[in-house]
């Protein structure tokens, strides 16, 4: 099929940009890097009367140290760049893990990191990485700006608290803290195929080799990124332990989860998968500590 006509504008900046989208109010969508977009726009599933493209905005491409010893990734940094770059790589590790299961590779060389976020695909990496990170987002319109927590980023399925007239700028991603080790891990049916269900973790350990704090997101598993809030409270003062893996587990899998049937997986086999991920994600997570 092809899309429903529609009007185009290319901006050179930021500012002419948000210029656009304040303009064309609900008639207006961002064009970043057009994987998700283009295909809901042929199959009529989108149908906007305008595309704002945001490709020829410079400034929204970058990679750089934040201030606190973390990251900062411009939203329009193409994920092939992000997934090879040697900064993430060390100061946030599990993007970098997360990022081959992104589609193809002809994908990532095309995808943003910016639009994959606010793409809010529930079954999305990137915004399971997000919240197990505590990642912030830089949100700008023409007459203010906020920062949003990858918590509260995220509402729903594809949805996110961004309004028409914004746009998502950059995103923030903390330092890991001393003594913290982070995994990513997802099963598919088969490789660059939509997660049946992803787990992302972040751990620390105190030093008494107790866990101090952990994160632990899922995917797949409900309307948007699931912190699995009761798990994670079996793991506060605890030292590491399969036994101990097995029972935020079992929790995860059964309370913090509200997973549905559809053609990628029934209910039964996403909670099942969801028991094996978090036992394998916190093992690896905890073993990385170490390293």
């Amino acid at each position: 099929m092809k899309p429903v006509a529609f009007d185009y504008h290319a901006p050179a900046t930021v500012a002419e940009a948000l210029d656009t989208l304040a303009w064309l109010g609900y008639g207006g969508k961002i064009l970043a890097g057009g994987q998700s977009l283009i295909p809901a726009m042929n199959f009529r599933m989108a149908q906007p009367a305008a595309l704002v493209d945001l490709n020829n905005c410079s400034e929204l491409f970058f990679i750089k140290p934040g201030t606190d010893g973390g990251l900062l990734i411009g939203a329009m940094t193409r994920d092939t760049r992000v997934e090879f770059d040697p900064l993430v790589k060390e100061r946030a590790p599990a993007v970098v893990e997360a990022m081959p299961y992104i589609g193809h590779a002809q994908i990532r060389n095309r995808g943003t990191f910016g639009g994959n976020l606010a793409h809010a695909d529930p079954a999305g990496q990137l915004p399971g990485v997000s919240v197990a990170l505590e990642a912030r987002m830089h949100v700008r319109s023409k007459k203010d700006e906020r920062w949003v927590n990858a918590d509260d980023f995220f509402v729903g399925p594809f949805q996110t608290v961004l309004e028409p007239d914004e746009m998502l700028y950059e995103v923030a991603i903390p330092p890991l803290k001393k003594g913290s080790g982070s995994c990513y891990q997802q099963v598919s049916r088969q490789k660059g195929a939509q997660a049946q269900v992803g787990v992302a973790a972040r751990v620390t350990l105190d030093d008494r080799k107790r866990c101090s704090d952990a994160r632990l997101v899922m995917l797949c598993v409900g309307e948007k990124p699931l912190l699995a809030r009761e798990a994670t409270k079996l793991l506060i003062g605890q030292e590491p332990s399969q036994k101990l893996f097995a029972e935020v587990a079992e929790v995860a899998s059964t309370k913090d989860i509200d997973p549905g049937t559809d053609i990628h997986a029934t209910v039964e086999y996403r909670r099942h998968a969801a028991r094996v991920l978090v036992m394998r994600t916190l093992t690896e997570a905890f073993a990385r500590v170490a390293r």
